[in-house]
């Protein structure tokens, strides 16, 4: 299942574009706001999620690694069974935040508020952004950000037991982010303007809500069978 979790991951990343876009569109927009059209934003849009990325992958290396040396502490398959079904969960309470149903997504958020308050300072040291190199730091620090499609995906990595497939989980779900994040750098407001569109934010939080509980549906098959 983990190869097919890789999958499910990009997916939600791909399909919460539109969160995506109302986290990191601001900063996005602040980098590229003054780099000329052409080869040089390209180069930061690029730095930037190089940078976002790899701290996706550092949070999901960080937490199947953490899961690994506690696996000898708990009975391994119902600890896991355990935070599968949770990730799931979140992933529909993401999809139903993301159609506009649900706002229970937001009041976890918060709960990360405290350390991004301390983390955030070092981005505005770091504007404006004159190199690549700059862009990566950027990026790497916000990958940090406290969202919900983060936390659901970090379960997931958590989940695995391993600091590796942790990594490639988290690695899969920011890959699914890149094309709404690197188009926001050159369509901006009119990307922005689409993703909150009902009939939009409508197919895509259903479809993230679907991807929950198709996984939710089929760890409970696996479990009673």
């Amino acid at each position: 299942m983990i190869e097919t979790n890789f999958w499910i991951l990009f997916l939600a990343g791909l399909l919460g574009g539109g969160h995506c876009v109302g986290m990191c569109g601001g900063i996005v927009a602040a980098l590229t706001l003054h780099q000329p059209s052409g080869y040089a934003r390209w180069r930061v849009l690029a730095g930037y999620n190089l940078g976002r990325v790899a701290s996706y992958a550092l949070i999901g290396a960080l937490l199947g690694g953490l899961a690994a040396g506690g696996l000898s502490l708990a009975s391994t398959h119902a600890w896991q069974l355990g935070l599968a079904a949770l990730a799931d969960l979140m992933l529909i309470a993401m999809g139903f935040y993301l159609a506009g149903f649900a706002q229970a997504v937001v009041a976890l958020e918060k709960l990360g508020q405290p350390v991004w308050r301390r983390v955030q300072p070092l981005v505005g040291r770091m504007l404006p952004v004159r190199s690549a190199g700059g862009a990566v730091a950027v990026g790497a620090v916000w990958g940090w950000l406290p969202c919900g499609l983060v936390y659901s995906a970090s379960i997931s990595a958590l989940a695995s037991g391993s600091a590796w497939n942790g990594a490639g989980m988290m690695l899969a779900f920011g890959l699914g982010t890149l094309p709404n994040l690197l188009l926001m750098g050159v369509f901006a407001d009119g990307l922005r303007r689409w993703m909150q569109k009902r009939p939009v934010r409508l197919a895509a939080g259903l479809g993230v809500a679907g991807i929950g509980a198709w996984k939710l549906a089929q760890l409970v098959s696996g479990t009673i069978s």
